[in-house]
Parts: C-alpha cells; structure tokens; sequence
C-alpha cells in the first residue's frame, strides 16, 4: 500500500511538473504572437529563383533568422502563374509559419483563370507588400524611335505588323502591354515567351518591335547601350535613369503600370501574429543597407497596413479582370 501511494504521489508530481511546463510554454494571456516564431517558418514562392519574388522573399527571411534566432526557409514552388504556391499557403495552418511571397501575377491569376482551387480574397491575407517598381518601355534598336509618341505613330501606319513581346499569356508584363495598346489604339500582335530574358533578347534581335520590361531585369542592358528604353511606366521619373522620360511624358497621358511584391498568410492566420509580421517586416524594409540594395534593383521598399495591401489585391483583380475581358486574355 504504501508502495502504491509513493507511485500515485511520484505519477502527481510528474503531471504537476509537466502540467506546469505545458503552461509555461503557453502565451501569456493567450496571446499567439507572444513568444513567436518557436519553429521554423517557410516562405513559398511561385517563381524561379532569381526573380524580384524571390530575392524578396530571400532577403527578408535572411534577416528575420538574424532578428529571431529562428530559421526562416525559401521554398519555390514554380507552375501554374504562380497558383501552385498559392494553394499551397491557402490550405496551410494558419499560424504564421508559411507565408506567400506575390507579385502582381497573384491578381493577374484571379484575373484570367476561370477557376482556382483557392479563393485569391478569402483563403488569403495580406501581411505587407514589401516593394514596387516600374516597367521599361524597351524597343528594338531597329526601329529607330527615341519616343512612345514616335512608336505609336509607326505602330498606326503599320497595323497588325508589329509584335510585342511578353513573359507569358497573362504576366504583368503582358498586362502591362495590353494597357499601353489600349490607350495608345494601336493594333499590335502578341507574342508570348517562357521568360524575361527570351523577351528581351527577341526585341533586341528586332524579331519583336518593344517589350514592357521590369526595370530591374533590363537596366544594366539599358545602361550598356544593349536595348533601347524610350519611357519609364511610373507616374515620375526613376533616379537610376533620370534622363529617360515616362511613358506618359513620351507620348502617351495618363498610362501608368507597376509591378508590386508582397507577402500572404493563410486567411485565418492570427491577426497578432499577422501584426508581428507585419512589424518585422517594415522594420527591415526602413533598413538603410535594405533600401539601398532595392534601389540598385530598380524598385523600392514600400511596406503597407495588412488591410491596405489587401484592398490593392482586390482592386488590382477588379481593374485586371475589365482589362482581360477587352483584350480576351485568358489562362492557356
């Protein structure tokens, strides 16, 4: 008997103890943010590595693992625009631990597929854009334009004879030229390729007549005389190539594209773990060494509220799916 209740006492004070341990590690007050990350957190990327998407998410997770003591991995899961990634986090637990690295093609997918396994405002939410960027109105050197005035005149006494290049049926940059046909009233083909670097090289060879490019994928090219850029699709001109005029300035009042980059979380995430992030974050992107490395990029940090990334999102889909239907883009 005695034996018995030394066992009882001995099996209460090892569930006193771990009991005891159990809510030690619990948040205090039940905060979920109160002691985060204590795991390793993932950030998916539907793209190739290399691409702003990807150095964002990779500078970013680099200095969070600094700032938390706690690894923080990039994960790409390249296909489908972008959409694989997407589902992925979509269905993810939601506790802040796998997070979404996006650009513009996260609206441009809601945009042009007719369905998607994940519903692109509910099933996820933002945390931060993390920075945004003008395109590079590039044309071949053959044409001889210094302007987009000039191009859209040629273009017009050609119609249907010239091509413009693009990263893929329903890119940014494909958007990015469908507006500028729009506006300008042109009638110009598209013509479609696997990458940036390809569409590039196609408008430099003359095979294509202009090409809508990120700046951070063509001004080194730019700047070595390789391909001719004859605006720039911000609303002002970039300190990187101070001499080269907007769109809007060069011919065409009014166009204006930027390419964005941020991070999601699965919808039900939190929303203090949400807000943690969203502080970390900033605070990294108003990091002078972090600024600058963008800027060399050709784009800059632009942190947001998590509400006001999530009401770009859903007015970019509104303005992306009235452009898609006028030039009938949709997914292959």
């Amino acid at each position: 008997m005695k034996k018995f209740c030394r066992n009882v006492s001995l099996v209460a004070a090892l569930f006193a103890a771990t009991a005891g341990g159990i809510h030690a590690a619990q948040p205090a007050g039940g905060d979920p943010a109160a002691g985060f990350p204590v795991k390793p957190v993932r950030i998916v990327i539907g793209f190739t590595p290399g691409g702003v998407p990807d150095i964002t998410a990779r500078l970013i997770a680099q200095k969070l693992t600094e700032s938390w003591k706690q690894q923080v991995v990039v994960d790409n899961r390249v296909g489908a625009g972008g959409t694989i990634a997407a589902n992925i986090v979509a269905n993810s637990n939601p506790d802040g631990y796998t997070l979404l690295s996006v650009s513009n093609a996260h609206a441009v997918a809601a945009a042009i597929y007719a369905k998607l396994p994940y519903d692109t405002l509910k099933d996820l939410a933002g945390v931060t854009m993390t920075a945004k960027g003008p395109a590079l109105l590039l044309v071949s050197p053959l044409l001889g334009v210094k302007s987009a005035k000039e191009l859209i005149a040629l273009a017009k006494s050609k119609p249907g004879q010239f091509n413009f290049s693009s990263a893929g049926v329903g890119s940014g940059t494909h958007f990015a030229a469908e507006l500028f046909k729009n506006m300008a009233g042109i009638e110009v083909v598209h013509v479609p390729f696997k990458g940036i670097p390809e569409a590039i090289t196609e408008t430099i060879a003359g095979r294509v007549q202009f090409f809508l490019s990120p700046l951070a994928s063509a001004i080194n090219l730019v700047k070595e005389g390789k391909v001719p850029a004859i605006g720039v699709t911000s609303t002002q001109r970039v300190s990187q190539l101070p001499d080269l005029p907007t769109v809007a300035e060069s011919g065409l009042p009014g166009y204006r594209f930027e390419f964005w980059y941020g991070l999601l979380a699965p919808a039900k995430t939190p929303r203090a773990i949400v807000t943690r992030l969203n502080r970390e974050i900033t605070g990294i992107l108003n990091q002078p060494e972090v600024r600058s490395r963008w800027v060399s990029l050709g784009a800059e940090p632009a942190p947001t509220t998590p509400g006001a990334f999530d009401k770009l999102i859903a007015e970019d889909i509104a303005a992306l799916t009235k452009l898609a239907r006028a030039s009938n883009i949709k997914a292959d």
